[in-house]
């Protein structure tokens, strides 16, 4: 992925638009990433996002965390286009630009039905439901003048919510058709509802962990034979309790990968402790896990091959 970013800071300096060069990867069946970073702020990361490509189109949005927005602009996605929209939590860095996104199809030539996936909620956590009435609800919603989104009206496509219970360890159906399918499993990140989730195409297979501990043998299961896995790396091998309840050390990476069968590993949701400690981290997944290895920037692309 370094050729597509020297390429990105050519075109800069060429005057050729980013989304131009970012656009190469709708040429295949791709997962593109839109935020490589968490909830900190780090130098050219957004918070989490990604997009699935299939047939020139961005069809999937998994997660929309600060800063993804800015990317799905330069990454040449259409809100028109999109499938699906799902979210795998509701913390600030996988879901606080949803309403940047949807003030965005105010200006799309969209009218078909958006289907929008995420968790039933839990303790301080709404579900998906209660999120969206937040954002949205025509009497006590922040952007309520989006409230058309709801139902439909005022020219903008609803959204079909889809409430996934996150206490279920077996995979939930999201959406399926002639192309793909999507499902959803829920995961242990400490007391916060959340998802991971499973795009089938074909024989390919893509999985998105989100924000998950490394202890649940499900989740093996779930992302087993992914041509790509996509998984949060947020904390150093030494990270204490309290850290390792919300997300996975390396070695319990390596072992998730290893176990699962999964052909290339992407480690994204990078934060300045895991970064601060990437090539330890990198040499403890190799110890475990001989396929291979990514680490996720903004825009990259990794393309499926049939």
């Amino acid at each position: 992925m370094l050729g597509l970013r020297m390429l990105i800071l050519g075109a800069l300096l060429c005057g050729v638009t980013v989304e131009a060069v970012a656009q190469s990867c709708a040429d295949a069946i791709a997962v593109q990433v839109l935020g490589s970073g968490g909830p900190e702020g780090q130098n050219g990361r957004a918070s989490a996002g990604y997009l699935v490509w299939l047939d020139g189109r961005a069809r999937m949005l998994i997660d929309l965390g600060g800063g993804s927005f800015a990317r799905f602009g330069a990454s040449g996605a259409r809100f028109a286009d999109l499938d699906l929209i799902a979210l795998t939590h509701l913390h600030a860095d996988h879901a606080t630009d949803l309403p940047a996104l949807l003030k965005r199809g105010y200006f799309s030539p969209r009218t078909r039905a958006l289907p929008i996936a995420g968790p039933t909620g839990g303790g301080q956590y709404p579900g998906l439901e209660g999120y969206l009435q937040g954002l949205l609800g025509p009497s006590v919603g922040a952007f309520r003048y989006l409230a058309g989104y709801l139902d439909g009206s005022d020219g903008l496509a609803a959204l079909e919510r889809r409430t996934l219970d996150a206490t279920s360890r077996k995979p939930l159906s999201v959406l399926a058709t002639d192309s793909y399918q999507v499902s959803a499993m829920g995961v242990t990140h400490g007391p916060v509802p959340a998802l991971a989730y499973r795009v089938d195409i074909g024989d390919q297979r893509i999985v998105f962990s989100g924000d998950l501990n490394g202890d649940d043998p499900a989740f093996i299961d779930f992302a087993r034979d992914a041509e790509v896995l996509i998984m949060d790396h947020a904390i150093p091998e030494d990270a204490g309790a309290v850290a390792a309840r919300l997300h996975p050390r390396p070695s319990e990476i390596a072992a998730i990968a290893r176990e699962a069968g999964v052909e290339h590993l992407v480690l994204s949701h990078l934060m300045r402790r895991s970064e601060a400690d990437l090539d330890a981290s990198r040499a403890r997944i190799a110890d475990e896990y001989s396929g291979r290895v990514s680490v996720a920037a903004d825009l990259d692309c990794y393309a499926l091959h049939p």
